[in-house]
């Protein structure tokens, strides 16, 4: 008997890489802001590109809390689809050559989001990376936090509650007797 050969690790990577671009492609407001997301293994790290819309309060300057809001929510969505893809893209179910914004299930919808903000934004780029620590069929709790130049510094901090989407169910065969 004889095992079946592991696919290469580079087909593994663009499988992964092609599934995160559309998962990000598929979030219009991503793109407003400009976040990027960068894998590292199964890790993801957002980034918050500065720009002077983002800018809340001129005098400060400081990174408007909406615009930071926004930025814990998406990071955390993003984290919570990612790990409902993960099992999908590891067994090689997902091809990255027909992967689009729409191929891909259904994104989590977050039922409320709590913000502690603790220091100003400060006119530079943002990093975020967020951990699911509850998952299940219908609801997902993800923690997330941003910083800027030191991650033990962060300027705020979020807890977010994801409503699932329904994961399609096995067609089943009716049975008649008769």
């Amino acid at each position: 008997m004889s095992r079946a050969r592991p696919e290469p690790m580079q087909v593994v990577k663009q499988r992964r890489d092609a599934a995160l671009r559309a998962l990000v492609e598929g979030v219009p407001y991503i793109q407003f802001l400009g976040v990027s997301v960068d894998r590292r293994g199964d890790e993801l790290t957002a980034l918050l590109p500065f720009d002077d819309k983002l800018i809340g309060n001129p005098m400060l300057p400081a990174i408007h809390g909406g615009v930071t809001a926004a930025f814990l929510e998406v990071t955390a969505q993003i984290e919570v689809s990612w790990a409902m893809l993960w099992d999908d893209l590891e067994r090689g179910a997902i091809d990255p050559d027909t992967l689009s914004p729409s191929s891909l299930p259904r994104m989590p919808k977050t039922i409320d989001l709590t913000v502690d903000y603790l220091r100003s934004g400060l006119p530079r780029d943002a990093y975020a990376r967020a951990r699911v620590t509850r998952s299940g069929r219908r609801y997902a709790t993800v923690f997330v936090e941003a910083w800027q130049d030191n991650r033990e510094r962060p300027i705020a901090q979020a807890t977010v509650h994801f409503l699932m989407p329904r994961r399609e169910a096995p067609e089943t065969t009716s049975r008649t007797d008769g």
